[in-house]
């Protein structure tokens, strides 16, 4: 929590590689972090050794969301933009096999998994439930050690350092609650995506803002569609089969397309039958997140486990609000997002081991009611409405993951989060915001005190709710 922090669209929207934000691509940047230190220090390759402690919720849960994994891989220099998911597999089985890993292309040390990474179940940093600690061993027995924490949304913040964003700037309209986005847009008659872009221009062009931000939107719908598009088991000893391929199926009624942009034209082709259109809504959902807990490229929004609301609300908009939609309301529609994602990030939290499952489903629900509500045409008052409405009504969720595995109930929680924003988004437009009882800040206050009242066996452990209720022999964590 910092209600001081710059926060860019590109730091809440992050391109990365599944099944979690804080427990896979946090510890990931951290190994990368640590390894860019050790490259600074000129030490690299005098290591000998590396020895890595997993603290808390990312104990408890890091199996499950292949913490181990994302750890040795950020070692590895490896980058979770752009490696190849399918390459994964046969780096891990080289560490494996050949009891080592490479710091560099030519540089290795002696490194086994099991011996070399320690999940300490029973112990926790004060600071953040999910904490690592990496020590490397020099040649002449020095060591260097130095703790890291994965907190929300692929945010890594190392102990010791000013934690502030990186990126803190000057804005031209600072942003720290939602009261002082509406007074920006009464003060300038803009929208909130329009004056969310302007603070980007901060940092980027116009044409690398727009770009930036197609790219994100490409990856996500290139999710929906992979997703959409393959069967099986998801990976992990509780088998469950995927959904959206069978859903995308029988809906299409074996109708022809080639590509994307003719599979969402298929997809018109059906009408708007209310439950035509809500079975979409979860598949779009399913789709995203079936692939997030394969380990394949997902965008934080804000975080992985919440990976599909957003995306499939999008989705719904681009496929069922002809009337209302252009080609540049997607860029409005993530601009929208993020600046409500980064008031909830600034204001309370957008990760599950602080806040439970609060910070991730009911987050990424307020963020796509509240861009839905603009892109529908909605004034910034009700966009605001939105988003509170869509939290309200999350309030309080646990993060509960069966085995540490971000599939039960985490998958089907992102298709409640999307009904859940359009609903709220509906239901601001068909009201007036001056008759509101509850602002979004107080929501996001709201949420906050919640988060710290909540038993902490509900906050991403498995220690408790759905976690306890499964059968023998399936616990992996």
């Amino acid at each position: 929590m910092n209600q001081q922090e710059s926060i860019s669209v590109f730091d809440i929207f992050k391109i990365g590689i599944g099944p979690s934000s804080s427990h896979t691509l946090g510890p990931w940047r951290a190994a990368e972090k640590f390894i860019n230190s050790l490259k600074e220090k000129k030490v690299l390759e005098k290591i000998t050794s590396i020895t890595v402690l997993l603290y808390g919720s990312l104990a408890k849960t890091g199996k499950g969301h292949g913490t181990d994994i994302a750890v040795m891989l950020g070692l590895m220099g490896k980058n979770p933009v752009t490696i190849d998911p399918n390459n994964i597999q046969s780096l891990l089985h080289q560490i494996q096999k050949q009891q080592k890993i490479y710091l560099t292309e030519t540089y290795s040390i002696p490194f086994e998994p099991s011996k070399h990474i320690t999940f300490l179940y029973g112990e926790s940093l004060p600071y953040h439930p999910n904490a690592l600690t990496f020590t490397a061993h020099i040649q002449h027995k020095d060591t260097i050690t130095e703790t890291y924490y994965s907190v929300g949304g692929g945010f890594v913040q190392q102990e010791g350092e000013d934690n502030k964003n990186e990126q803190n700037v000057s804005l031209p309209f600072p942003i720290h609650t939602a009261a002082d986005l509406l007074h920006c847009c009464k003060q300038t008659n803009k929208s909130i995506s329009e004056i969310v872009f302007e603070n980007e221009k901060t940092w980027r062009t116009e044409k690398d803002i727009i770009e930036g931000i197609e790219h994100i939107w490409g990856i996500m719908h290139a999710c929906i569609y992979r997703g959409c598009h393959i069967e099986g088991l998801l990976p992990g000893s509780l088998q469950v089969k995927r959904r959206a391929a069978e859903i995308n199926n029988r809906l299409l009624k074996n109708k022809q397309y080639t590509d994307y942009p003719s599979w969402v034209q298929s997809i018109q082709q059906g009408g708007n039958d209310f439950s035509y259109i809500l079975d979409w809504v979860s598949c779009f959902a399913l789709a995203v997140n079936e692939e997030n807990a394969s380990f394949s490229r997902v965008v934080t929004a804000p975080t992985n486990g919440a990976a599909g609301v957003i995306p499939a609300v999008l989705q719904y908009y681009i496929s069922f609000c002809k009337q209302h939609y252009s080609k540049d309301k997607v860029v409005s529609f993530l601009l929208t997002a993020s600046v409500i994602g980064s008031i909830f990030k600034k204001g309370a939290t957008i990760s599950a081991a602080m806040g439970g499952c609060q910070a991730e489903i009911g987050v990424s629900s307020a963020m796509a009611a509240g861009a839905l509500a603009e892109c529908l045409g909605g004034s910034q008052q009700q966009v605001l409405m939105a988003a509170e409405i869509a939290m309200e009504h999350h309030l309080g969720m646990t993060c509960d993951p069966i085995s540490g595995l971000v599939q039960i109930p985490c998958i089907e929680r992102n298709t409640m989060g999307a009904i859940k924003a359009i609903t709220a988004a509906q239901l601001s437009l068909q009201s007036n915001p001056d008759h509101a009882k509850i602002s979004l800040d107080t929501v996001v206050k709201t949420m906050w005190e919640t988060a710290k009242d909540m038993n902490t066996k509900y906050k991403e452990t498995a220690d408790g709710g759905l976690a306890l209720h499964i059968p023998l022999g399936l616990k992996e964590c």
